[in-house]
């Protein structure tokens, strides 16, 4: 099991890798420079294709997707052959399903010429399957499996790190939008909002903007506030201080990618590196709701819910 549980947290990384994969692709425009699919120029590897940046930056978007896709059909595989739990083996091919779906949606904004709902979509669902993957990397841990929690538990920890996670989301969503709308410099000034605190007159282009502004700063009160709970009441619990410690260091690099994105007028590298930062924040925030459920649960659940799995 502790295999799997590695597989899978290599796994949680090429996923966060393949999706800094697709923020370059947008960073440098490049979604059409293999205008077929599911070939590229009719097929495998075009000629000489790392010579090009659009088409390497898109190729090689795909190649990282493919072998992500075969890497999760492994573990859902592995899983359905090592893991005693339904609920676990199910959460593995539901990821896999998800990939499946994800490589669908991207051959389907090759094949429409980008069209910013498919685009979103496409960015949504790999940020939940991103989730999936990390879900799965967290409950086949050994500590995960154990028949004892290491806490007598906290239901305002799990709500709160629940909500933080689910609000990192959206903010994620709204990202999405504003960057596939083309959205990214309709409010070009920062920290300021054309010289104010609000803008002076209003576009669909401004409102996204200006919304994940405001989402950014309910997103750091909300991590902050997870963070301290934890530090204040937890603090002996690596389970719980570890995601949470991850989870301000990378909103710290997020906010400031953020400003760096407006400020280099979406220069490449801090343009990929936010959405990439993006996903991190995600799978820490979702790492720390998932060890928070598991401490808040009593401490013989663990136990029960496997004898009901193997009775099953």
């Amino acid at each position: 099991m502790t295999q799997l549980h590695r597989f899978a947290v290599f796994l949680a990384c090429a996923v966060v890798l393949l999706i800094a994969a697709g923020g370059l692709v947008k960073s440098k425009e490049a979604g059409l420079s293999v205008p077929d699919w599911p070939t590229s120029y009719g097929g495998f590897n075009p000629p000489r294709w790392w010579q090009i940046d659009t088409v390497r930056a898109e190729h090689g978007h795909r190649l990282i997707a493919g072998t992500v896709g075969l890497l999760t059909l492994a573990l859902a595989l592995w899983t359905q052959r090592a893991e005693s739990r339904r609920w676990v083996r199910r959460l593995a091919w539901t990821a896999f399903a998800a990939v499946v779906a994800q490589a669908l949606l991207g051959g389907l904004t090759v094949r429409l010429f980008l069209p910013p709902a498919v685009s979103i979509a496409h960015a949504a669902l790999a940020q939940a399957f991103l989730c999936l993957v990390v879900a799965v990397a967290v409950v086949t841990s050994g500590r995960w499996r154990g028949e004892e929690t290491s806490s007598k538990g906290d239901d305002r920890l799990r709500r709160l790190a629940t909500c933080t996670a689910a609000l990192v989301y959206v903010q994620i969503l709204v990202g999405a939008v504003l960057r596939h709308s083309g959205a990214g410099l309709a409010i070009p000034t920062f920290p300021d909002v054309f010289g104010g605190l609000v803008p002076p007159h209003w576009s669909f282009g401004i409102g996204v903007h200006y919304l994940h502004r405001v989402g950014a700063l309910l997103v750091a009160l909300a991590v902050a506030t997870t963070a301290a709970r934890v530090l204040t009441r937890h603090r002996g619990q690596r389970a719980l201080v570890a995601p949470a410690l991850g989870a301000l260091v990378a909103l710290a690099t997020q906010i400031t990618l953020g400003a760096a994105v407006v400020l280099t007028q979406k220069a490449v590298l801090p343009n990929t590196l936010h959405v990439a930062t993006g996903a991190v924040l995600l799978g820490t925030c979702l790492v720390l709701a998932l060890e928070a459920r598991r401490a808040a649960a009593p401490a013989a659940l663990p136990r029960a819910a496997a004898a009901q799995e193997v009775a099953a």
